[in-house]
């Protein structure tokens, strides 16, 4: 009996480090694998990161011409119900409150309570008579100034 129990008493470290030997091969990536990974990822941001903020200027240079058009939209009919124009004192928020003396107001003529800022959070520019019609109606783009170009381009209700 002596010699059992001490075989069992021998064999149970054997099989225990043998197991826990094949458990720590199991678990976990090398450092190797890590780094690669890394450089994958580093490499697939590079190729899509400046395509997806292309994407996003111009999702934002066309919000700004989708509201030019829809603030142009709502002047005209201001036009239609008052005969004339906002002036350039009176600005967009007469699309949103009752200028003095306009008995015929119909509006608001935008929905909210104020007329939206640019994708920018710059306000529109409105000059009433304008240069290139009625009015001018326009969004300085990304850099908020006159001119520019690609996404800090002026964005505008007349042809340029």
């Amino acid at each position: 009996m002596k010699n059992r129990d001490a075989h069992a008493f021998q064999s149970a470290p054997k099989e225990k480090e043998a197991h826990l030997r094949a458990k720590s091969t199991q678990a976990g990536f090398t450092l190797i694998e890590m780094l690669v990974v890394l450089v994958i990822i580093g490499l697939v941001m590079g190729l899509v990161g400046p395509r997806v903020l292309n994407y996003l200027s111009d999702a934002r240079t066309k919000a700004a011409r989708l509201q030019i058009e829809a603030l142009s939209n709502s002047l005209d009919l201001f036009y239609l119900d008052l005969g004339r124009y906002p002036t350039t004192q009176e600005g967009l928020t007469a699309l949103t409150r009752r200028p003095p003396g306009a008995d015929v107001w119909n509006g608001p003529y935008v929905k909210g309570s104020a007329v939206p800022a640019d994708p920018w959070r710059n306000a529109y520019v409105y000059v009433a008579p304008g240069k290139h019609g009625p009015y001018d109606l326009s969004s300085f783009g990304s850099d908020g100034h006159e001119g520019g170009e690609g996404s800090a381009a002026d964005i505008t209700n007349w042809k340029q």
